[in-house]
């Protein structure tokens, strides 16, 4: 959403293609969520999906430093959150 108001302020139609490329990531990471026995699995990778997606478009933009930013969190968040998941769920 950054990238897309500093870029199109007046919200003309190229913005719509990049909230579509953001919801249409957004949408095949739903797909990498998988349900069973009162488990949720797949939610880190479909944030990573949706990320992969923002961060795309930011180089696209040249907005290096949003995308530098986004990969840097990326990586800390999914590299360094084992020790707060739940051990239940865990196998």
């Amino acid at each position: 959403m950054l990238v897309g108001r500093d870029i199109y302020p007046e919200g003309d139609a190229e913005a719509r293609i990049m909230y579509s490329i953001i919801t249409g990531m957004g949408f095949i990471g739903g797909g990498a969520i998988f349900k069973s026995s009162g488990s949720v699995k797949g939610t880190a990778t479909a944030a990573g999906l949706w990320n992969t997606g923002a961060i795309g478009i930011s180089v696209a933009y040249s907005r290096y430093e949003i995308a530098i930013i986004l990969s840097v969190v990326s990586f800390l968040i999914l590299q360094f959150s084992e020790p707060f998941k739940s051990s239940d769920h865990q196998k």
